[in-house]
């Protein structure tokens, strides 16, 4: 690159834009941001990737693995399907290490990559661009026609593509919710409802026109405010980003000092960098921001101001790239990108706590059962000679179908009685039911003993439950 005269050192920086936000004025009224149609080559993958985001959303509570949902959170019933496995409140520690997993692996990504997740796959950027934004183009045009538009006076044209668009966002956002709906009752009850009178079910209808609405005003709305404002993860950029960390960004050493193109001019002669200062980038952002001005909370990482800035190179003769990808140390100091201790102890971390859930995932039973004996009784001497002591059995049935269990000692010779009828359990239930069990005397020697009890369901071992047995401190052997 050609040498280019350098600012002075004492020069400084406008920064007067980190006082405020761009959607706020300066009498703290909202400003409605018009973003302009953005176009390139991530504008197309973004697209393909958040349709295949929204086909699988929409989907979802239709795919089933094992004939049950891949996801369901039905929290009246408490229970919780994810990839076909079934899980109840009595696996909260899986919960626990999966949500501290999703919370490392979010800092992992954010220390290398920066927001990405929020311009690629976050619900509220792909809705937004994908779906909302598309059909404002498509009924009110660019953003000067939408400028323009709004500040028409009421027309009966204005006024029907006005109602033709929030109609589409209503229909659109009412979707949504009952999309929501069946991740949180199945989409097998979703459609009986549906099929049902509207008259039986007014109270959930109501519910459900309220939940849209919030669908509605949020997309039709409030819009950025969602990320700028609501949104935590922007403000933990700043806690977890540094030099090193890759993310959307001007490159200020070839760009400044930055000056407007004039066809046939020598820019490095003239003391101009490659930046020709047409705001094209300004112009496209969904959130308002200069992303001149370098990282700030309100950028969601969308890439709209790359294509913007690669077209505007490609038309004047410039190369593209003046905003990509890259981190501060690689732009200032020509770094490449590594992966330096921080980022190798958040994956030594999450490696861990993954290995650690994905073992106990392994290690899951279809129930979780105890057998402790009754408090207070020691062992009771049967007529014939045989020694029994009674315990109770509690079991949780963690599938989603009824289980009838059969018992069996598995490293002593003897018996299990059940205390009444078999023990039913229900799905997703707790049952308990008392039992004795008795030995000869031919069991082990000593007051107590290691007995450990089969549980099964039919032939098939569920778990193993082990318990001590209290017998006299010495017996006669046969």
């Amino acid at each position: 690159m050609t040498d280019r005269p350098v600012p002075p050192a004492h020069a400084k920086r406008d920064e007067s834009y980190r006082d405020s936000i761009s959607t706020v004025d300066k009498r703290g009224r909202r400003v409605w941001l018009y973003p302009k149609k953005g176009h390139g080559r991530f504008t197309r993958r973004r697209r393909v990737v958040g349709y295949a985001l929204l086909a699988l959303l929409f989907a979802g509570p239709f795919l089933r693995i094992g004939g049950r949902p891949v996801l369901l959170i039905d929290i009246l019933e408490r229970r919780f399907v994810l990839l076909g496995q079934v899980f109840w409140p009595q696996d909260f520690l899986l919960f626990v290490l999966g949500f501290i997993a999703f919370i490392v692996f979010i800092a992992l990504f954010t220390v290398a990559f920066g927001r990405l997740f929020c311009g690629w796959a976050c619900p509220q950027t792909v809705f937004m661009e994908q779906v909302f934004r598309r059909i404002e183009y498509a009924i009110e045009g660019d953003w000067k026609q939408q400028q323009a538009l709004d500040k028409a006076p009421w027309t009966a044209g204005k006024a029907g593509r006005k109602a033709l668009k929030h109609a589409l966002f209503f229909g659109i956002s009412f979707l949504i919710g009952n999309t929501f709906l069946a991740y949180l009752i199945g989409s097998d009850e979703l459609l009986r409802i549906v099929r049902e009178p509207a008259a039986a079910h007014t109270g959930g209808l109501i519910a459900m026109c309220v939940f849209s609405g919030v669908f509605y005003a949020n997309f039709a709305f409030f819009r950025e405010q969602a990320c700028t404002t609501v949104c935590p993860y922007g403000r933990l950029q700043g806690v977890l980003l540094d030099r090193k960390s890759v993310v959307i960004a001007y490159d200020h050493v070839r760009g400044d000092p930055r000056g407007l193109f004039r066809k046939g001019e020598d820019r490095a002669a003239v003391g101009k960098g490659d930046c020709i200062d047409c705001r094209a980038c300004v112009h496209v952002c969904p959130t308002g921001i200069d992303i001149r001005n370098g990282t700030q909370l309100e950028c969601v990482n969308c890439t709209a101001c790359i294509d913007a800035c690669d077209h505007m190179m490609v038309s004047v003769g410039l190369p593209k790239g003046l905003v990509r990808y890259a981190s501060e140390a690689g732009i200032a100091d020509k770094q490449p990108f590594r992966v330096d201790l921080r980022m190798k102890a958040y994956a030594a971390v999450l490696v861990l706590i993954v290995g650690v859930l994905v073992t106990l995932i392994a290690l899951r039973t279809d129930t979780d059962s105890t057998v402790l004996r009754t408090p207070g009784l020691l062992f009771q001497e049967r007529p014939d000679g045989r020694i029994s002591n009674l315990y109770t059995l509690k079991t949780k049935n963690k599938t989603d179908h009824d289980l009838t269990l059969r018992l069996a000692l598995l490293n002593v010779d003897g018996e299990i009685q059940l205390v009444g009828r078999a023990m039913e359990v229900k799905a997703g239930e707790l049952a308990q039911g008392e039992l004795f069990i008795i030995l000869g005397d031919d069991r082990p020697p000593g007051m107590k003993t290691k007995v450990i009890i089969g549980i099964y369901a039919g032939d098939r071992l569920l778990e193993k439950v082990s318990t001590s047995f209290v017998g006299p401190l010495e017996h006669t052997g046969t």
